[in-house]
């Protein structure tokens, strides 16, 4: 009998060896890997304790956004007192703007290093979903890396769910290496998207598990929407641009992609797949989502690494079946390392993210609508933004049915300061701001980005911030920077 077969358990009575107060860390990042039946069954022992006035609230840990089988099973049942670093549950982001769910939004890249340090609080409790238990205390993880290593090392106490639904196909795919701590870190010897570090298994201390939990339920992935017009056009013109870069010895030929989530993303992706001016493919990224598939099937993926391997159902079942030839060309890290700021700049990586609300100066609003509602969070493009060879921002430039510009006077909250934006694009065009000053920028992003809807609204704050501004440098009118949110709050249009 191996050692994990006297721990496996029912979800139900793994949920009831978590105490109020404990702190989860949970696989997961990106709707990838996450644990289901235990924290399913923890929702439901937190309804029935509330429902006999017994207090019961965990904090929850991630790697980044998990199923609705865990983050909006858990906020539903009021489960959750604290989660961080990010998440993209209807359920959960609904209590954080109520005030029922304390949000701490941090860099993706950083939340394993805060953890190791401990800047915030340890994991008490550590529940993984993993995809093999080996009989010498080895396990390999599932879908995701996100900060599994990292929880599994600092918890006290394990809980292991086992996805019997995988089976070996994931074996092979994971580098489980971390960054040394400071002072003095050695760099991780990455130089290429494929280069390998560390090994494939976890090694973790048997003593810590408390419970094996198996489960047969594939990640909770919406199915794959095929790339609109608006997103098609914005994949083009990205493309466009970096082969016109190429071409001009402007941008190096080979630099790896690193691609954020979404159908705008996937249709850069798709884009790739079928542009007969690029060659071989390689990304270093976060989130690998099944926009690759085409790339793999037409010979043209390199490898992708990530922390994520985010696929609908369909894909999820596609890619177990044909794993021993496709995950020769994937590697998933942990999030440290795919987010790592030393390797991103040493890789060499183009970074395309998607923005919720750009302004014309630069600035760049990932995260909050109208400057205090939770969306998602920052996530990791801040991570790449500030250490990428080059980095695009882009986002329709409308939405809402024309109802909110996506350019904006000044963002209502700044996670990407112009200092660290290069490349704007819209269905309307592209802005390359790099060598541009800040009224100059200004202009080039209205004429290029902006709706024609909204471009003269934009002029005219920006001709009255040049002779109203206390100084032209970074012509801001502040008593006039949010008149189109308060318009929106006041009238749901921006105009």
């Amino acid at each position: 009998m191996n050692w994990f077969d006297s721990k496996k358990c029912s979800a139900v009575d793994a949920a009831a060896m978590i105490n109020d107060g404990d702190v989860l860390g949970v696989s997961g990042f990106t709707l990838a890997g996450y644990p289901k039946e235990v924290p399913t069954a923890l929702a439901a022992r937190a309804e029935k304790l509330h429902a006999e006035g017994k207090p019961f609230k965990v904090t929850l840990f991630s790697g980044a956004s998990t199923g609705d089988s865990c983050d909006g099973a858990l906020a539903r049942a009021g489960a959750v007192s604290l989660r961080m670093p990010y998440q993209s549950n209807p359920s959960l982001r609904k209590a954080i703007n109520a005030g029922e769910i304390k949000y701490i939004d941090a860099h993706l890249g950083k939340m394993g290093y805060l953890v190791r340090t401990g800047a915030v609080p340890a994991p008490t409790v550590a529940i993984i979903e993993v995809s093999a238990i080996l009989g010498d205390g080895r396990v390999c993880l599932s879908t995701s890396g996100g900060n599994s290593v990292t929880y599994l090392e600092m918890a006290p106490k394990i809980i292991l769910e086992l996805n019997t639904r995988l089976g070996g196909s994931f074996m092979g795919i994971h580098d489980t290496a971390l960054p040394e701590l400071p002072p003095h870190a050695k760099p991780l010897p990455i130089y290429s998207a494929g280069d390998r570090v560390g090994g494939e298994f976890i090694k973790i201390d048997t003593n810590k598990v408390i419970a094996v939990v198996e489960t047969s339920r594939l990640d909770e992935v919406n199915p794959f929407v095929e790339p609109d017009e608006v997103s098609r056009n914005i994949g083009e013109r990205i493309l466009d641009f970096i082969c016109f870069e190429e071409s001009k010895g402007r941008l190096p030929k080979g630099l790896a992609f690193q691609s954020g989530v979404g159908k705008v993303a996937n249709a850069v992706l798709s884009a790739m797949s079928d542009d007969s001016r690029l060659g071989t493919i390689d990304l270093y990224t976060e989130v690998i989502q099944e926009a690759v598939f085409p790339l793999l099937k037409k010979g043209k993926l390199g490898v992708a690494s990530g922390t994520a391997l985010t696929l609908s159902e369909g894909a999820q079942k596609e890619f177990v079946e044909n794993s021993a030839e496709w995950k020769k060309h994937l590697v998933l890290r942990q999030q440290e390392v795919s987010n790592s700021p030393d390797v991103i700049r040493r890789v060499g990586v183009i970074s395309m993210n998607t923005a919720l609300e750009v302004d014309i100066f630069g600035n760049v609003n990932s995260s909050l609508v109208s400057g205090s509602a939770m969306m998602n969070g920052i996530g990791g493009a801040a991570d790449f933004a500030r250490n990428c060879a080059l980095g695009i921002f882009l986002t329709p430039s409308v939405a809402k049915n024309g109802a909110i510009s996506s350019i904006v006077p000044y963002v209502s909250h700044v996670d990407q300061t112009d200092h660290d934006t290069m490349i704007f694009v819209t269905e309307q065009g592209l802005a390359d701001l790099r060598g541009l000053p800040a009224e100059e920028r200004a202009r080039l992003i209205i004429k290029n980005c902006a709706h024609p809807d909204f471009r003269e609204p934009l002029t005219d704050f920006l001709e009255y911030s040049l002779k109203h501004a206390k100084g032209i440098h970074m012509p801001i009118a502040l008593e006039r920077a949010f008149e189109m949110h308060r318009r929106f709050l006041e009238t749901g249009k921006m105009l």
